[in-house]
């Protein structure tokens, strides 16, 4: 762009959004200045989409993906399979599934996800990419939405499943947890109150909701750990642990870890679920 977006540029936008001033007014001012257009609409847009954020927060969602329990059953029709409904929890709203991925699809997307493995990175909020980060040690792979048959076919049944639609969830993550390796708690959504959120929204708005599912168990170790509530999801193979946030805030109870892998390998998918559709 040629100029710097400093932090006092966007606290006077805000300032003057805040007084009242119109969108057309505060571009005009900015172009008199001197600020190039480009300036304007990336300061502008980023106020709008964290304020929308921010907003959010406060205004719970109340249409989120997840089956219909209400009736208590034991059993879901995922379509091609019937998932066995193991643990439910309401807040927050966590549902451990059995009997999720059969062993032949684990053993297929461990070989296929094998030759790719690389460090695990996590979503930089600051920037909107990825970056590595310390409290996340496995080695992972994403694959594409459909990229083979087996994938093809589990992203459908998550979509029966949890009643949200295929084109809503990002590509599926392979995980490989070797011993001493762990995940330390965080929140799977994205801040709205960091610089690169809005960057990240872009491609499908906000994270809300994430399966887990366990494609190899290690001997020791290796749990979902949900801290808040003092909840510990063993790494069963063929196992999925579910939870959904109604909002991008603590407030949802959802802060939850990968415990360290004490003997043996942990291989997990995850596939997280955004309100409109990945691209």
């Amino acid at each position: 762009m040629g100029q710097e977006i400093s932090p006092e540029l966007r606290e006077w936008v805000s300032a003057q959004l805040a007084a009242g001033h119109s969108v057309p007014s505060l571009r005009a001012s900015m172009r008199a200045a001197g600020w190039h257009d480009n300036v304007a609409d990336v300061v502008l847009a980023d106020i709008e989409a964290r304020a929308a954020g921010i907003a959010a927060v406060a205004e719970p969602r109340k249409n989120l993906p997840g089956p219909d329990l209400s009736a208590s059953p034991l059993y879901v029709d995922a379509g091609d399979r019937r998932v066995h409904v193991l643990q439910t929890m309401r807040h927050p709203r966590v549902i451990v599934f059995g009997d999720l991925v059969s062993d032949d699809e684990c053993e297929a997307l461990i070989a296929a996800a094998r030759l790719r493995l690389a460090r695990s990175l996590t979503v930089e909020t600051q920037t909107g990419g990825e970056a590595l980060n310390v409290d996340r040690t496995s080695d992972g792979m994403f694959f594409e939405r459909g990229e083979n048959a087996v994938v093809a076919r589990l992203e459908q049944r998550i979509a029966t499943l949890l009643q949200w639609p295929l084109e809503f969830g990002e590509g599926l993550q392979i995980l490989r947890y070797s011993p001493g390796a762990q995940y330390r708690p965080h929140y799977d959504y994205f801040d709205p109150g960091e610089p690169g959120t809005p960057t990240i929204l872009r491609r499908g708005g906000q994270r809300v909701a994430t399966l887990v599912m366990y494609l190899q168990e290690p001997e020791q170790g290796g749990g979902t750990t949900f801290p808040d509530v003092g909840l510990e999801v063993a790494p069963k193979r063929g196992t999925g642990v579910f939870f959904s946030y109604d909002r991008p805030d603590p407030s949802t109870r959802t802060l939850h870890g990968g415990a360290p892998v004490l003997a043996g390998e942990k291989w997990v998918a995850t596939k997280w679920l955004r309100e409109r559709e990945f691209i």
